[in-house]
């Protein structure tokens, strides 16, 4: 498969890291020499430097034979040409990253008819990220599969937690009323993702991600020993585009939201569109302001602000003053990995997040969708089996499935079953997989038809 990515930026950078786990025919096209030099000390793929609108460039490179074009600049214009320019010239599909997502609701344009296959808005889905993250308020992470008949939850392990010095195979028999299987740690002081065995250890501080069905989620919360926070009282730092984008999903639910914007015409607009939201103009780094907007009778602080550090910090601030939940966007992927020691219950990067997005497009094989967790340079697939897939051929414990990946959870007819060591995948069910980049083809071709 060939892909051409325009842009070596965060996303356009993931994204290639991504793909060159797998030795696909990848070429990134950038003006910025250092980026490209930086991509071709730390990944195997192609650089072009100069500009991806031009069509020399792209006849150059191949446009006409690629399969992908992603157009991931941090322009939203220059997205839009560059995706309508390959079309014209022959790329199979192209997919842009986009700033306004009205273009995702709107009927009123067939946007494939100019040459754009797909759209991206990373603010968007980090807006959706927040809500979930609220709605699942005792967890830092979760994912949905099949519309919350499987979810994905992640969760700091605090002396609380009653797994807490136990191993995987302990902890399962101690709480064996609680489907769940734990599918990644990430342990404190490490960066390599474990994927647990029977004889693992739960310690103290570790991340651990649980794959469970919708109706264990709430006895989930014995394994953390946290209990479930009732999150009513939400403040927002930032009128931003997520920041609106957040207040107004959050104010559907119910919530009650106070947004804080320190540009005055920015505050006033925010007010005129958000009829539910306590819109404040002031700067919401003064501690005298958070108090006298009764910040500790928040339940959640979310900082979106469009500088990493006042959202860490202004987070730090709100923890300090008791606040149950907090979440900060970061614009630096490297603090990603930080948010367990700093004290942050999560923290959100939302290129991250587009990556995450367009990679599913890029899969081949028997993918139904894919996910991210946050602090971890893994993914978590979804598979449809059909065909004799190798998969289907023996009981789990027989097959000879990869130790960098894990069985999460079988949906089949409609229902969530635990794929324990006797479990039999079955053609027509639907299959999790917890997965580090290195095993992703070795996992994908065991659900290839055969």
């Amino acid at each position: 498969m060939k892909i051409i990515i325009a842009g070596a930026g965060d996303v356009g950078f993931h994204l290639a890291k991504l793909l060159s786990y797998e030795a696909q025919d990848t070429y990134i096209v950038d003006f910025d020499g250092d980026k490209l030099n930086y991509i071709n000390n730390h990944l195997d793929v192609f650089t072009k430097k100069g500009d991806a609108t031009s069509i020399s460039l792209l006849k150059e490179i191949g446009i006409d034979s690629a399969d992908l074009l992603l157009a991931v600049t941090e322009s939203q214009n220059t997205n839009f040409t560059i995706a309508v320019i390959g079309k014209a010239l022959g790329v199979k599909k192209t997919i842009a990253r986009i700033d306004n997502p009205e273009f995702l609701r709107t009927k009123d344009i067939d946007f494939k008819k100019f040459g754009i296959d797909f759209m991206i808005s990373p603010q968007e889905l980090a807006a959706n990220e927040i809500k979930m993250l609220l709605n699942q308020s005792c967890f830092n992470d979760t994912v949905q599969f099949e519309s919350g008949l499987f979810n994905v939850m992640g969760s700091l392990l605090t002396y609380k937690s009653p797994i807490v010095n136990l191993s995987v195979k302990e902890a399962k028999d101690k709480f064996s009323d609680i489907d769940f299987v734990t599918i990644a740690i990430k342990r404190e002081g490490h960066s390599q993702t474990i994927i647990p065995r029977g004889d693992t250890v739960y310690n103290i501080n570790d991340q651990v991600y649980f794959s469970t069905p919708k109706e264990s989620i709430q006895k989930l919360h014995a394994l953390n020993g946290q209990e479930k926070l009732d999150i009513k009282n939400v403040m927002i730092l930032g009128g931003s585009s997520i920041g609106y984008k957040t207040a107004k999903k959050l104010c559907r639910e119910n919530f009650k939201v106070k947004l804080i914007e320190k540009d005055k015409e920015r505050a006033l607009q925010l007010a005129e569109e958000l009829n539910n939201v306590l819109v404040i103009n002031g700067d919401g780094r003064e501690l005298e302001l958070l108090e006298e907007e009764s910040i500790r009778e928040m339940d959640a602080f979310i900082a979106v602000t469009g500088d990493s550090e006042t959202n860490i910090m202004s987070c730090l601030v709100a923890k300090s003053k008791g606040i149950k939940k907090t979440i900060a966007l970061v614009e630096n992927i490297d603090y990603i990995n930080i948010s367990q020691t700093i004290g942050i219950d999560t923290l959100i990067n939302k290129k991250l997040l587009a990556a995450s997005s367009i990679f599913r497009h890029i899969r081949k094989g028997e993918i139904l969708a894919l996910a991210n967790l946050h602090n971890i340079d893994a993914e978590v697939l979804e598979f449809e089996t059909h065909n004799n897939a190798k998969v289907t051929r023996k009981p789990i414990r027989e097959l000879k499935f990869p130790r960098e990946a894990v069985f999460g959870g079988v949906i089949r007819d409609g229902k969530a079953l635990m794929p324990y060591g006797h479990f039999q995948i079955q053609d027509g069910d639907k299959v999790i997989v917890f997965c580090l980049p290195e095993a992703i083809t070795v996992v994908e071709e065991m659900f290839k038809p055969q």
